[in-house]
């Protein structure tokens, strides 16, 4: 078959399929002696078919392994995922107390920061009274200065527990954490 390209005739590229046996019958017609060439030929020929098919047979076993391992992993990480979820579901309680414990600490230290803050604007306005205008002598000024005295103790003792409050709050929140790793 020709095929005509730019002007130039050209064979066609196509393979006319072979009658081997014809082919062969020919060729050792011409020469007999090429009938070991032939037989080596087919030997190897048989030979390397069984090798085909036996990798064919290897690779379909290797991909069923690997579609059965597949679905095992798939299997062993649902019935992971489930049962963490189950375990971290034991803590759950221990964590809703802490979360509640932390909620109320804080809520505490708000309020004693709110008390320690009018203490402040307290002892502030008792100074200014001691030291204003009028400066109380003797007798007027005794009851102010122990009332200075007694908040001045006050403010301590809750600059204390606001320290001990806020040591209690980070305790909480450290334990919080160590239940989220």
């Amino acid at each position: 078959m020709l095929f005509t390209v730019f002007g130039i005739q050209l064979p066609s590229c196509q393979r006319t399929p072979v009658d081997t046996k014809a082919l062969r019958q020919e060729v050792l017609k011409s020469d007999p002696a090429f009938a070991a060439a032939l037989n080596k030929h087919d030997e190897l020929a048989s030979r390397i078919e069984v090798l085909e098919r036996e990798l064919d047979l290897k690779r379909t076993q290797v991909e069923d392994q690997i579609a059965r391992s597949r679905a095992e992993l798939r299997e062993a990480t649902e019935e992971t995922t489930r049962r963490t979820k189950e375990i971290k579901a034991l803590l759950d309680p221990e964590a809703e107390r802490l979360e509640l414990a932390l909620s109320t600490a804080r809520e505490e230290l708000k309020a004693k920061q709110r008390q320690r803050a009018n203490l402040g604007r307290a002892i502030s306005s008792l100074r200014k009274s001691i030291k204003g205008d009028s400066q109380p002598a003797g007798k007027e000024r005794a009851p102010l200065d122990q009332e200075l005295a007694e908040h001045l103790r006050e403010m301590e003792r809750l600059d204390q527990e606001l320290a001990a409050m806020q040591q209690h709050i980070a305790l909480l929140e450290n334990k919080r954490r160590l239940l989220r790793l």
